[in-house]
């Protein structure tokens, strides 16, 4: 056969020919785009990546929500692919069990998960029932099963197939056996990939080579922070109770995570995955090449490694002791430092994308995900988690990925609260009063990067009365002196850190012309003045909220979340004109947040100015003692209070007059935990919960923030679409009825016994005396004083909709 040369050229060049690689590709081509060319090291559709050793389990359920809609697409994407007559996903259920009563309670919260994101006919089953589904349980082992009727098996090497031939039908063509050498770049564009067999220029790649993507991304200058992991895999039979089955799957996929294995039916046999031992780091150039190994990632078993997991699953399921192991592996996959994959493009040079760390669970959503973001500018689901710039410059060291990464390998079985911290690699990054916050007993948080106080010990002996609460689940990582710092917050005044907010300079000429371009709101206001207002993509879903304060004619300070700074300062450089200057001041500058009713009283003890004729939304310079400062009017807390921005080597100083000056007005260290249930009560939207690029402001409850009069923003043409349209849900503010009760997010909200919703954002309010949530609701459902139930652990709580804010 003739060899097929490759063109000079490609509007898209994707690189690697694994089950991501074809999604992309796939989806590409769907849009319409023909001239895509993919380019594999190894063999087309017989590559040596994990999708060729892969066991093909996909279980739908996770805490983000993206994720769960990834999985579900994949499910749904891979059940209608046909190959040779077969499909190449089998829906044979998923169950998840229970070998402790902890494990039980979690997996209550996975059912409330499924609900809340649509993942149809969630249940608890009892043991017996778990039993009937897979006869080889012991079931006198387990108190429960968590079972899924959608979850099942990919058949991965199946669909590539089938999306490969799809791609080809359209005009795109695929390229086995090619190595990509390198990827040349000029002012900061792709410009050509170098293979093994000839050179061709394109303005779009797509790097979907997992494990091996590090080493072709340093030849960019592209750390990317993802660790290949060894991990053992066995085929067993055949199995006596499944004598002559020859049907591809018959029982569900198995976890049975208090062991850290799975299991996966196969005709007489089961194969069994273990992550009960150490972690196996591999180096990606220690892999083996395509001339030592036909599937490179298929590396020799380590029994030691296999030998408790192996155990683990004997006793769950006694029939696998007469059988024989008659395959063994030890697969490799890759872990990033947070567990979620790297998706988008690389900030740093306009046209390089990855689709990287995705397993088979997640491929089909992905290649849909990077479609729509490379020709519509945004995807339909919300991918911040994933973000390949998500990641600060000591995220991005070997020692951080590699410790991080393990840490993720080791509880990727393992019952994970959603306000767990991590531990490895703590206190790196700190503000200049950390130490003092310390000394007061800060139970520290990290977000961002940043150590940040949840609560402070040192206000313990303020508790007293009937105060709020908790046990179980609710009461993990929470502490009841976040109620003393809210109400002291409300009634006296507190002090909060808020250094690691992204602190932005904006400034050019054009930088009004610019910002307005940007942002909703209308910019155009005197020096000093404070502007809340939003970032829309395209779809006029809301990338991110923010104030804008105008420093003078040409400069702005831009203020944002800390966890989510390095995306919205990525897609403020995305969008950035010439002559526009951005400048990150992060690290520059410190701030202090001072807020209560006694705020104004205290600061006037520091400062020779009068505070009383400081109006809200403005800022100005004052003079604080020896320090001076950038003083901003506005409260996220909503109470009487201010932030002050000063250089960072200025705010252990600042931190100390205020401390000192404080005692006279009973000053308290405040944390996050206080902040969050303030800002609940006073409708205050927190990015990544409330709102994101999933939401527009008219849902959001944000319609203010936005000036559709302006002449153009980013967003305005599909928001006017939207407003003539009108919405079909709403962000509302619901209160459960029974004041003793709290949830934390995420809980399915239920009306005449189907889920509408779920709950956005959730906190015990110390100040109305009952739990608050917020959650967007159908707009039949949204008026104040409608009943509805939420879904807790099992339980059915009572709740209505109430006013927005409360307070």
């Amino acid at each position: 056969m003739q060899k097929v040369e490759l063109p000079d050229k490609a509007e898209v060049i994707v690189i690697g020919g694994g089950i991501v690689g074809l999604s992309c590709a796939y989806h590409l081509a769907l849009k319409g785009i023909n001239d895509i060319v993919l380019v594999e090291m190894g063999k087309i559709f017989k590559a040596g990546g994990s999708t060729y050793h892969a066991p093909g389990i996909v279980f739908q359920t996770n805490p983000s929500k993206t994720m769960s809609n990834l999985a579900k697409y994949t499910v749904n994407l891979l059940s209608n692919l046909t190959y040779n007559g077969n499909p190449c996903f089998y829906k044979v259920g998923g169950i998840e069990v229970a070998y402790t009563k902890e494990r039980w309670d979690y997996l209550k919260y996975k059912l409330g998960l499924a609900k809340s994101y649509g993942i149809e006919g969630a249940d608890i089953i009892n043991p017996e029932e778990v039993k009937d589904k897979i006869p080889l349980i012991d079931s006198n082992k387990i108190y429960a099963g968590f079972y899924v009727p959608s979850d099942g098996v990919a058949k991965a090497t199946w669909a590539i197939e089938v999306m490969g031939k799809k791609v080809e039908e359209k005009g795109g063509k695929l390229f086995g056996n090619i190595e990509v050498l390198d990827i040349k770049t000029f002012d900061g564009k792709v410009k050509e990939v170098i293979t093994s067999r000839g050179n061709m220029k394109c303005e779009k790649v797509i790097l979907c080579t997992n494990v091996w993507a590090p080493l072709l991304g340093s030849k960019i200058g592209l750390k990317i922070p993802l660790v290949p992991m060894q991990h053992p895999f066995v085929w067993v039979g055949p199995i006596e109770e499944l004598k002559g089955e020859e049907r591809e799957a018959i029982h569900p996929v198995l976890r049975h995570q208090d062991r850290s294995i799975y299991f996966r039916n196969f005709k007489d046999s089961y194969g069994i995955g273990s992550y009960y031992h150490n972690p196996l780091p591999l180096n990606p150039s220690d892999l083996p090449s395509y001339t030592q190994r036909d599937i490179p990632t298929a590396l020799e078993f380590t029994p030691e490694h296999f030998e408790k997991g192996y155990n683990a699953a004997i006793e769950l399921m006694p029939p696998l002791k007469k059988a024989d192991i008659y395959h063994k592996i030890n697969g490799v996959f890759s872990f990033t430092p947070d567990g979620f994959p790297l998706l988008g493009e690389f900030k740093d040079i306009k046209g390089v994308w990855l689709a990287l760390a995705v397993w088979i669970t997640h491929a089909g959503g992905v290649g849909k995900a990077i479609a729509e973001m490379m020709i519509d500018g945004f995807s339909e689901w919300d991918l911040r988690e994933c973000d390949i710039n998500r990641f600060h410059p000591y995220q991005l060291t070997d020692n951080f990925i590699n410790l991080r990464g393990a840490e993720q390998y080791r509880k990727i079985y393992a019952i994970v609260h959603p306000l767990e911290q991590s531990s490895e690699h703590r206190n790196v990054r700190l503000s200049p009063f950390h130490f003092r916050l310390k000394e007061l007993g800060a139970e520290f948080f990290e977000v961002g990067g940043w150590e940040r106080p949840q609560w402070f010990k040192c206000n313990e002996k303020l508790l007293y009365g009937d105060y709020h609460k908790r046990s179980g689940w609710e009461a993990k990582y929470w502490s009841p002196i976040q109620g003393v710092e809210h109400k002291l917050t409300r009634e006296g005044v507190a002090i909060y850190d808020f250094t690691p907010l992204t602190k932005i300079l904006v400034k050019g000429e054009d930088a009004l012309e610019f910002l307005q371009y940007l942002t909703t709101n209308n910019l155009d206001k005197p020096i000093g003045k404070v502007t809340y207002t939003l970032m829309l993509n395209k779809k006029g879903g809301i990338v991110g909220d923010l104030t804008i304060t105008r420093l003078d004619e040409d400069s702005f300070l831009l203020l944002l979340s800390s966890f989510m700074g390095l995306q919205h300062l990525s897609w403020i450089s995305r969008n950035l004109r010439k002559g526009i200057q951005i400048i990150d001041l992060t690290s520059f500058y410190c701030c202090i947040g001072l807020y209560g009713p006694k705020s104004r009283d205290l600061i006037e003890r520091l400062s020779k100015e009068s505070f009383s004729d400081f109006p809200k939304l403005t800022a100005k310079k004052v003079e604080l003692k020896i320090t001076k400062a950038l003083a901003l009017n506005i409260s996220y807390v909503g109470e009487m209070g201010w932030e002050f921005y000063v250089p960072t080597e200025f705010g252990l100083s600042l931190w100390d007059n205020l401390w000192k000056e404080g005692k006279d007005f009973g000053l308290i260290p405040a944390g996050l935990g206080a902040l969050d249930s303030l800002r609940l009560e006073k409708g205050n939207r927190s990015w990544g919960n409330d709102i994101s690029t999933e939401y527009n402001p008219i849902e959001a409850g944000l319609e203010f923030a936005v000036k559709l009069n302006k002449e153009k923003f980013i967003g305005k043409e599909a928001l006017e679409g939207i407003k003539d349209k009108g919405i079909n849900k709403k962000l509302c503010c619901i209160t459960l009825n029974d004041k003793d009760k709290v949830v934390l997010g995420k809980e399915p909200i239920i009306k005449d016994g189907k889920v509408i919703s779920y709950v956005n954002s959730a906190n015990y309010g110390y100040t109305v005396g009952k739990c608050v949530m917020y959650a967007y609701l159908p707009i039949d459902y949204s008026k104040e004083g409608e009943e509805v139930e939420v879904y807790y652990l099992g339980n059915m709580y009572e709740a209505k909709v109430s006013k927005d804010p409360l307070l």
